[in-house]
């Protein structure tokens, strides 16, 4: 007589969204049905845009104490990420149109503290458009650590600050979003290395948890052209609270409005740094690119 031996394996499954803003795309977990151990792995796992998924990153949406709901992020390498402003637009489509809340103001806990979303939905369909949020502070300058970590006490602030690399010298106007991005100036973005170029500023001594950086192109006083270097990622086609940076720099040097339209390789999104509320706001949409199944 033959024996058979049968085995039962069980079978997890992780069911994901894949949304972007302005061509920010990333992976959004719903940890109130789903179950993660490791962010830092899945999330260089499935960013992996020849082996995985592809995207920007990973954003988990949790329960939070203090707010509305808990965003939480990680980039393409693992490392975890403070904020991310078009991340949180896509967060209040998510929670909105997926039916975990009723709310169109919506408070949003991140590791760079409370956000507010502003939903604008569709009455004939119940669809969230644009996403106003209120980024928060854009900090300059520092006389503490608690006021800003991500560069070099000694330095104070850096505002058009020189800095040599090899043969060619960059200014760069540093501005804590409740993330660092270091903003430069310059002409003809479009042709320049920008992996090269964006990879050493990332790494400079200045930034002892590394940067994202912009590289901003004046169209006029109302309009910028910038591109995205973000640090854990490389370029992306945009990048929500570096396009509120770039406007924030190019205001505090003259350079535009502290209202102003930014256009990404991604799309345009709005800016508005009401320097008397010390509060910056950025508008834009937010899209479902499709579900799947891990």
């Amino acid at each position: 007589m033959r024996i058979t031996q049968v085995f039962f394996a069980t079978i997890l499954i992780m069911r994901f969204e894949k949304m972007h803003a302005a061509g920010n795309d990333y992976i959004y977990v719903n940890l109130f049905e789903e179950k993660v151990d490791d962010f830092a792995s899945l999330s260089r796992q499935l960013s992996n845009r020849n082996f995985g998924v592809g995207s920007d990153g990973l954003v988990l949406i949790g329960p939070s104490d203090i707010g509305d709901f808990f965003m939480h992020m990680f980039n393409a390498d693992g490392s975890e990420g403070m904020m991310c402003g078009n991340a949180a637009r896509c967060v209040g489509k998510y929670v909105y149109e997926r039916g975990l809340t009723n709310k169109t103001e919506i408070e949003l806990e991140t590791r760079s503290g409370l956000k507010h979303l502003s939903l604008k939905v569709n009455k004939h369909n119940n669809k969230v458009g644009l996403v106003k949020v209120n980024m928060g502070r854009a900090v300059l300058y520092s006389d503490s650590k608690d006021d800003n970590e991500f560069f070099q006490l000694s330095l104070n602030r850096m505002i058009d600050y020189p800095v040599q690399l090899e043969e060619h010298k960059y200014r760069i106007t540093f501005v804590s979003m409740g993330n660092p991005h270091a903003v430069i100036f310059m002409n003809d973005i479009s042709n320049m290395d920008i992996k090269n170029i964006g990879c050493k500023i990332e790494h400079l001594e200045h930034f002892p948890e590394r940067t994202n950086v912009e590289f901003v192109e004046v169209v006029s006083s109302k309009q910028l052209n910038v591109r995205v270097w973000e640090r854990g990622s490389g370029e992306t086609l945009a990048c929500g609270s570096g396009a509120c940076a770039a406007v924030v720099a190019g205001a505090v040097t003259g350079r535009c409005k502290p209202k102003a339209s930014v256009k990404l390789k991604g799309g345009t999104l709005e800016v508005d740094w009401d320097k008397n509320a010390d509060r910056v706001y950025l508008t834009g949409d937010a899209q479902f690119v499709f579900k799947g199944e891990l």
